[in-house]
């Protein structure tokens, strides 16, 4: 109930489905809208399998690491414009009108890149999906915690995370279905057209968000909306609670339309609410998500995984986990609270960056050499570098793989992956005749007896990433800024975290070949220690709160430099009431 302080405790969870059982209103609300965290996790899973394929069919795709991050990284450029017009979008023309917009957007984008013919298409068609995933990634979060009861907002809004992550999932399930069939990326790439059609048909039977119509005027409409989400005997303290919050920002502000960027940093709880919600989203994407949600396949080749069936398949693994991983965030969300979820979170992926770091400084180090009786067994495919080298009795497999003019690759001993093996030219040709003799093939990574710690460390990272730092920064971004804010404040946050995703998408790859991946996993981690300094210090806690209390707790609330020390209980309880 609006208003009044609600208390999360352990009962929470089965709150929510208790809810949900009475009035499937509300859930019907949360999962339409949701789908738009299922068009964002999908496009974040899909390009990964497809980007493996893609470089098969492309080689000026294949031999530029410029041309493969621009592939995935535009749709990041452009759901940065989504996210900022989809600010603006939120504020004018209401919540819903913004995830229809954002469906087109998606279906067109993926109509595009499954009929793209060269690298340039395909790029466009990125666009156009990153600009509708920018809109829904911060609209669907907003649409769903402006029409959640307060004491269950934070299981419901979990639910997008849920979506988004099970739309990673599903990604990886339809990569695996159309590894074998003709046209493979094209499939994987056009499926993505399904749920934005889907999630554009039920928004249209969907009403508006009550809140943007409070703010708009449209009373009735609102009243009647919230009536259908909130029992007989909370209802008209919502209602009440609400008229009151708009009244007093129309009364205090004098204009209920324009806002500017001095008036916002000027009002002590928007900046205070920014501060926190930017935060997130920044270190969101720089404690390296998007680089083993974008490059888990190839992250799974580099720890010695040859083939692009067996990357895909372990790389389910990993989706499958983060979709678990959700699950446990709905379940703790409303039951521990949005700070010790993400407390939590960062040490484990701080502990999980830290095993990958030094899995993969291992696997570089230790290396299987280069024979030149491995080699001249394939008398025509010796690598040139390799053959005009003057210390080549040095060389081993990660030095064959830096050779570039022309790129090589290496045919791993038939007897054991681990001992000596070939170095030699990449192409297709040596690749078949390497494979005729029953022995691997490698280009992207190097065999090694770690593989298999380089994959529990991202199974760590993931399982303790996805339910704190995976899905607190949207429910954060939903619920901490003023009403008369939110929008605009959710936009600034979901630009932040595109612009955040744009670099390290456009970047890991590019790191990995200058500074090898166990440093670029290193930085992450180090990156990880500063988020969970920002945390204890600068997000505070929103459990519980109804939407209008949080504004009230913002106004009162010092920064707490000094997160050991117990704050005074005056201060815990001014916060509360």
């Amino acid at each position: 109930m609006e208003g009044v302080h609600v208390e999360s405790d352990a009962s929470a969870f089965r709150d929510c489905f208790s809810l949900a059982w009475k009035n499937p209103y509300v859930l019907r609300l949360a999962f339409s809208a949701g789908i738009g965290g299922l068009l964002f996790g999908y496009d974040t899973g899909v390009i990964s399998g497809a980007l493996l394929y893609i470089r098969d069919d492309f080689k000026s795709v294949d031999r530029k690491t410029v041309l493969q991050e621009s592939i995935v990284s535009m749709a990041v450029a452009g759901a940065i414009i989504g996210a900022a017009i989809g600010g603006w979008l939120n504020d004018r023309f209401g919540r819903r009108t913004a995830i229809l917009i954002a469906d087109f957007l998606f279906f067109i984008g993926a109509v595009v890149m499954a009929s793209a013919p060269n690298p340039a298409l395909l790029i466009v068609g990125r666009v156009f999906v990153g600009l509708g995933v920018g809109m829904a990634s911060m609209t669907a979060p907003l649409y769903i915690s402006e029409a959640s009861p307060a004491k269950i907002r934070g299981a419901l809004v979990s639910t997008n995370g849920f979506l988004i992550t099970g739309g990673q999932f599903l990604s990886y399930l339809i990569n695996l279905a159309f590894t074998k069939a003709p046209g493979t990326w094209r499939w994987m790439l056009g499926v993505a057209g399904i749920p934005a059609l889907l999630q554009f048909i039920l928004m249209l039977l969907l009403p508006e968000s009550p809140r943007w119509l409070f703010r708009k005027g449209r009373e009735e409409e609102a009243k009647t909306i919230l009536r259908r989400i909130y029992s007989a005997d909370e209802v008209e303290a919502e209602i009440q609670a609400l008229k009151e919050s708009v009244e007093t920002e129309i009364r205090e502000i004098g204009s209920s339309n324009k806002i500017s960027i001095i008036e916002l940093l000027r009002t002590k709880t928007a900046r205070r609410g920014l501060i926190a919600g930017v935060g997130l989203q920044v270190f969101q994407q720089f404690v390296g998500i998007n680089t083993v949600m974008y490059y888990s396949p190839t992250i799974v080749q580099l720890a010695g995984i040859a083939s692009n069936q067996t990357a895909l398949l372990l790389s389910l693994v990993t989706a499958g986990l983060n979709t678990l991983g959700s699950i446990v965030s709905i379940y703790f969300i409303d039951r521990t609270g949005r700070k010790k979820l993400l407390i939590v979170s960062l040490c484990g992926v701080i502990i999980s960056l830290g095993l990958l770091s030094a899995v993969f400084h291992e696997t570089t180090s230790h290396s299987p050499l280069v024979s030149p009786i491995e080699t001249s067994h394939f008398t025509n495919y010796t690598c040139p570098d390799y053959s005009s080298a003057r210390n080549s009795a040095a060389w081993d497999c990660m030095k064959c793989l830096k050779s570039s003019s022309p790129d090589c690759g290496f045919c791993a001993s038939k007897a054991d992956k681990l001992l000596p093996g070939a170095c030699l030219i990449s192409n297709d040709t040596t690749k078949d005749t390497c494979h005729a003799e029953h022995r691997l093939w490698y280009t992207r990574g190097c065999p090694s007896k770690y593989g298999w710690l380089a994959l529990t460390g991202l199974a760590l990272y993931i399982i303790f990433f996805s339910p704190g730092m995976g899905t607190v920064p949207w429910i954060v971004n939903s619920e901490i800024y003023p009403l008369r804010y939110r929008g605009v404040c959710g936009g600034i946050a979901a630009t932040a975290n595109w612009i955040s995703n744009l670099i390290v998408a456009q970047s890991f790859l590019s790191l990995t070949q200058a500074i090898g991946t166990s440093w670029t996993f290193l930085i992450f981690g180090l990156i990880s220690v500063l988020a969970l300094i920002f945390v204890l210090i600068y997000v505070p806690e929103t459990k519980g709160l109804p939407i209008e209390e949080v504004e009230k707790m913002l106004e009162l609330r010092a920064l707490h430099f000094k997160f050991w020390e117990k704050r005074p209980k005056t201060l815990e309880k001014s916060q509360a009431l």
